[in-house]
């Protein structure tokens, strides 16, 4: 049997230190493997796809929390079902949730549900706050990162819409928006 652990954190600037270590505390010989990206979903994530394909039976998908491997129960029990077609389970440290007991996949399925749900009450909670900042005036996107004028200016001294671009480090798309405007 080898112990397989999956670390994850969403963003560049954060580390996955504190879940290496819980992880190698449990099970000093797993194979660790880490990973930056979004847990939104489960698209886009080579490593986790690496893992999966790596395990067989007998073996054990470790990681530290639930939302380290999925946020949504469309994923969780896509992931869930493809270890146990591979004969795999899996283990979440911090609740004491292992798949290779029916309890613990009746429990793993009742926490990914809750983990949804949070997710969904967060993406409300987000909304509103931005509906409640642009009501203030206090969100009004992004700056304009191209001056318009400077496009116009360009196209009155002759200049096509290939040279603006070119000179301005913008898309031929960008220019002939800002011209048509």
């Amino acid at each position: 049997m080898t112990i397989f652990a999956y670390c994850r954190v969403s963003t560049l600037d954060q580390d996955t230190s504190i879940q290496e270590v819980e992880i190698r505390k449990a099970y000093p010989e797993a194979v660790v493997r880490v990973e930056k990206a979004s847990g939104t979903t489960t698209d886009g994530r080579p490593v986790l796809a690496l893992l999966m394909d790596m395990i067989g039976k007998g073996d054990k998908l470790v990681v530290w929390k639930l939302d380290r491997l999925a946020r949504n129960m469309a994923d969780l029990t896509q992931l869930v079902k493809a270890l146990e077609d591979q004969g795999a389970s899996l283990e979440i440290l911090d609740q004491h949730i292992d798949t290779s007991t029916a309890s613990g996949k009746a429990f793993l399925q009742m926490l990914g549900v809750f983990a949804e749900f949070e997710t969904n009450l967060r993406k409300e909670r987000q909304l509103v706050g931005i509906a409640k900042a642009k009501a203030e005036g206090k969100y009004v996107g992004r700056p304009a990162s191209i001056d318009p004028d400077k496009v116009k200016t360009l196209h009155q001294q002759g200049k096509g819409a290939t040279a603006i671009a070119k000179e301005l480090g913008i898309g031929r798309a960008t220019v002939y928006r800002i011209l048509s405007a």
